[in-house]
């Protein structure tokens, strides 16, 4: 029973680093280590683009909530949100910023490394606790 709850949260995180790859990392800028994604892409549309690609980085984090991402986890991933739309809505050097902070991706790597280390707390405390 462990193992397929590992497989199905495997598969979910997959899903989610597909997701954000999608919006940070879609293409690679040729000569550059820099990524464009459709976040980038919607946030060179005035006002309502930053708000549009918004909505599916909000989606992300909703979803980390429901794999167990600590509190403080998901304040961090909604700071970088914040970051990435109050800067990202400035124009030009918004947009600029926004291809190289990839606030997406950023937050699946938090979330990967929140729900690892709760996992190994969870495994010190383990059956040893429960039998005691």
């Amino acid at each position: 029973m462990k193992e397929a709850f590992q497989q199905d949260l495997d598969t979910e995180l997959e899903k989610l680093k597909t997701m954000a790859r999608r919006l940070d990392a879609l293409f690679r800028i040729p000569g550059t280590r820099l990524t464009v994604g459709i976040d980038n892409l919607l946030g060179f549309i005035p006002v309502i683009g930053d708000a549009a690609a918004l909505a599916p980085a909000l989606w992300l984090v909703w979803k980390a909530r429901q794999l167990g991402a600590t509190p403080g986890a998901l304040i961090v991933m909604l700071g970088n949100l914040v970051i990435d739309l109050v800067i990202g809505s400035v124009p030009l050097i918004g947009d600029l910023f926004d291809i190289a902070y990839n606030a997406n991706i950023r937050n699946m790597r938090l979330l990967e490394t929140n729900l690892r280390k709760r996992a190994a707390r969870a495994q010190e405390v383990g059956p040893a606790h429960i039998n005691t």
